[in-house]
C-alpha cells in the first residue's frame, strides 16, 4: 500500500462501498421472476446513465501519449466487468447460493498468486494467513448454507459460471490498478461502466432475451443495483485500487456475506445458524490480518 495515500478518505470510501455491496443479494431477491441477463442489462445501463452527466462535467481534457492504448484496456476492463456480473448472477439460477458463493470468493487466492508470481510482489506472512483464513471462513459459510436440500437446474454449469466470474474479476481488478495510476476516478469508471453495459446488452440480445419483459419491481431492483453495489460498491474499489493492493481489496469483499446476512435478518427476519455466525467471525479475522501490515513492495 502506498505510504502517501489519503488513509481516512480511502477507508471511508471503502466502508460505504462494502455496505453497498451487502445490498446486492437483497435487491436480486426482490426480483426473483426477472431473467438474470435482463437484470444485469438494467443494472449496467442505469449505472452508466447515472454517471454520464458527471463524466461530461468533470472529464479530463488532458492530452498525453498512450491514451489510445489506455482506451483499449479500459474497454477490456468494462467487458470483463460485464461478463463478471453476467456469470455471477446467472450462476445463482443453476446452483446453490452456497456453492456459487464459495467458488466466486476464491478470487483473493487467485489474486495473491498472480501478484506474487507475475508481478513479484511480496506480502507479509499475516497477509497470506489472512487470505487463507478468510477463504476458509467463506468455505465454512457455504457449507452451513447448503444444509437445506434443494434441486437445482444444472449445478455443474452453475459452479463453472461462478468460478469463471472469480477469474474474470481478477483480470478486471488488475487492469483497474494499472489504468487508475494515470486517470482520475470518473475518467476510468464511466468508460468502464459504458463498455460493461454494452457487453451485457450484446449478450442479452444474442441470447434472445426480451429486455422489455421486466416488472416494475425488476426495474427498481436494477436501478438499486446500479446506484448501490455498482456505483458505490465497485466505484469505491476503483477509487481505492490506486492506493491499495488488489489482493487486499479482493479479500475485503469477503465481508459482503456478513453485511448481507445482517440486512436479511432485519428485512426478512432470517437468523443465520450458529455455524454461519462462526464463519463470519473467521472471515472478519482473516480480513483484519490482511490489513494489519503493509504489503512489501
Amino acid at each position: 500500500m502506498a505510504d502517501d495515500y489519503p488513509k481516512v478518505k480511502v477507508l471511508a470510501v471503502l466502508l460505504a462501498g462494502l455496505t453497498a455491496f451487502g445490498f446486492a443479494p437483497i435487491l436480486v431477491r426482490f426480483a426473483p421472476n426477472t431473467s438474470p441477463l435482463v437484470l444485469v442489462v438494467y443494472r449496467t445501463v442505469f449505472a452508466a446513465g447515472m454517471l454520464l452527466p458527471f463524466w461530461l462535467w468533470m472529464r479530463s481534457s488532458e492530452q498525453r501519449e498512450g491514451k489510445g492504448k489506455e482506451r483499449l484496456w479500459i474497454a477490456l476492463s468494462g467487458v470483463c466487468l460485464g461478463l463478471h456480473f453476467t456469470c455471477w448472477i446467472s450462476s445463482l439460477y443453476y446452483t446453490s447460493v452456497a456453492s456459487a458463493s464459495v467458488l466466486v470468493t476464491i478470487h483473493p487466492i487467485i489474486m495473491i498468486l498472480v501478484e506474487r508470481l507475475w508481478f513479484k510482489r511480496g506480502f507479509a506472512k499475516t497477509t497470506w494467513i489472512g487470505v487463507i483464513l478468510a477463504f476458509g471462513g467463506s468455505l465454512l459459510l457455504g457449507i452451513s448454507d447448503s444444509q437445506i436440500e434443494q434441486d437445482f437446474a444444472d449445478p455443474l454449469f452453475g459452479n463453472f459460471l461462478a468460478l469463471t466470474a472469480a477469474v474474470i474479476f481478477v483480470v478486471y481488478l488488475l487492469i483497474g490498478q494499472q489504468i487508475r495510476k494515470k486517470r482520475e476516478w470518473i475518467d476510468y469508471v464511466f468508460p468502464v461502466y459504458f463498455y460493461a453495459a454494452a457487453a451485457c446488452l450484446l449478450i442479452a440480445i444474442v441470447l434472445g432475451k426480451d429486455l422489455l419483459n421486466i416488472s416494475t419491481i425488476g426495474v427498481w431492483a436494477g436501478a438499486g443495483l446500479a446506484f448501490g453495489p455498482q456505483i458505490l460498491g465497485h466505484g469505491s474499489m476503483n477509487y481505492a485500487v490506486k492506493y491499495v493492493s488488489p489482493t487486499l481489496l479482493s479479500t475485503l469483499i469477503l465481508v459482503e456475506p456478513l453485511f448481507a446476512s445482517v440486512l436479511a435478518f432485519f428485512l426478512f427476519a432470517e437468523l443465520p445458524p450458529v455455524t454461519s455466525i462462526i464463519a463470519m467471525i473467521i472471515i472478519l479475522a482473516g480480513v483484519g490480518l490482511t490489513w494489519r501490515r503493509k504489503s512489501k513492495e
